[in-house]
């Protein structure tokens, strides 16, 4: 079963820093595109941070020099390296890929279950 695994969530405050990991998991499927996207309460998910096609980062404007996104291929695990932290970047932050069956080429988008991060002024 594919499976997608946020960690590194926690509480700081203002001008701190944060690691988030998200591992994808799951033998009989090749995943793609993951990124980042926050929630925070009574507020739309949004997008975070990514990578483009040709392998190129791609940032929220809200976070941009702040925050970078880099990814371990070989451990199919993602991260995001946010420093600087504002108490407007108080979510729940999840991470999404795209996931592909090795035997049926069935494609689907797949959520982790989301890592809160609370920043107090």
């Amino acid at each position: 079963q594919a499976q997608l695994v946020e960690s590194g969530g926690g509480s700081v405050q203002a001008g701190g820093s944060l690691r988030l990991s998200c591992a994808a998991s799951g033998y009989r499927y090749y995943t793609y595109d993951m990124t980042w996207y926050r929630q925070a309460p009574g507020k739309e998910r949004e997008f975070v941070s990514g990578f483009d096609d040709d392998g190129s980062t791609n940032y929220a404007d809200s976070v941009k020099g702040r925050f970078t996104v880099s990814q371990d291929k070989a451990k199919n695990t993602l991260y995001l390296q946010m420093n600087s932290l504002k108490p407007e970047d108080t979510a729940m932050y999840f991470c999404k890929a795209g996931c592909r069956d090795k035997s049926s080429g069935y494609y689907f988008t797949l959520w982790g279950q989301g890592t809160q991060v609370t920043v107090s002024s």
